[in-house]
């Protein structure tokens, strides 16, 4: 019996690229290594036809007013589907290529490891996508993570994860992040919780459409999330579950 695959694609006016994301999903695939594809589209106030877009596509469309990236993300993790058993969540503005999914889902259903991220700085970063500033800036918060959290990370800002169930079940509860400091926060609550996370090359594209990232002000709150979770420990004690 096929095992299921979440995909969790927060959204906010990506009318120009969701058509485009959801038509690269590898169905085709990953049916080949008995892997079923269901995705979620969380839409995050968006005033286009976002959400009218991917539900013809062909994607469940959830709804999120809060606005932030940590808000559609952690509803969209609050509605996973019972069955799913992993867990994959990339940005619907086409910078991620979904035809790559498999190469973040092999370590997990190999039974090698419970998370995995995919990198832009260890992998192809096309022209014009990522700003020399943002650059820098990802490469300094990676250092810094993996020397204070002792994980072996390549790229800490990545929109790019997939998790097995029962991770992605023992993080979710603990995520409090509305914005863009999301990713931070999953990774270093990951780490404390225990858990190993290896990264994977990925390709990096130009967005379609205008991004909402400030860098200065979420920059900052980055910086802020990667202080405060120095400190921070689970609300109960655990132990991470084993690949499945």
């Amino acid at each position: 019996m096929p095992k299921k695959v979440a995909v969790v694609i927060p959204c906010l006016n990506e009318a120009r690229s969701i058509v485009a994301v959801l038509e690269k999903m590898p169905v085709k695939e990953l049916a080949h290594d008995e892997l079923e594809l269901e995705v979620l589209v969380i839409d995050n106030g968006s005033t286009d036809d976002t959400a009218e877009l991917a539900r013809r596509a062909g994607a469940q469309v959830v709804h999120e007013a809060a606005p932030g990236k940590g808000n559609a993300l952690r509803t969209g993790f609050r509605n996973l589907p019972d069955d799913a058993d992993y867990v994959v969540m990339l940005d619907g503005d086409d910078t991620y290529d979904p035809r790559e999914m498999p190469r973040l889902l092999e370590p997990l259903t190999s039974g090698f490891c419970s998370v995995v991220i995919g990198s832009r700085l260890q992998g192809k970063i096309i022209d014009d996508s990522m700003h020399q500033f943002h650059r820098l800036g990802n490469w300094v918060y990676t250092h810094l993570v993996r020397l204070s959290y002792r994980v072996n990370v390549t790229d800490v800002l990545t929109g790019y994860f997939a998790w097995t169930r029962p991770a992605l079940d023992d993080l979710a509860p603990e995520l409090r992040s509305s914005g863009f400091a999301i990713e931070m926060e999953a990774i270093t609550k990951l780490a404390r919780l225990g858990y190993d996370i290896y990264s994977v090359p990925i390709s990096y594209h130009p967005r379609r459409g205008e991004s909402s990232l400030r860098p200065l002000l979420d920059g900052f709150r980055i910086l802020r999330m990667y202080l405060r979770n120095l400190r921070w420990r689970p609300s109960r004690s655990r132990a991470p579950a084993s690949p499945r």
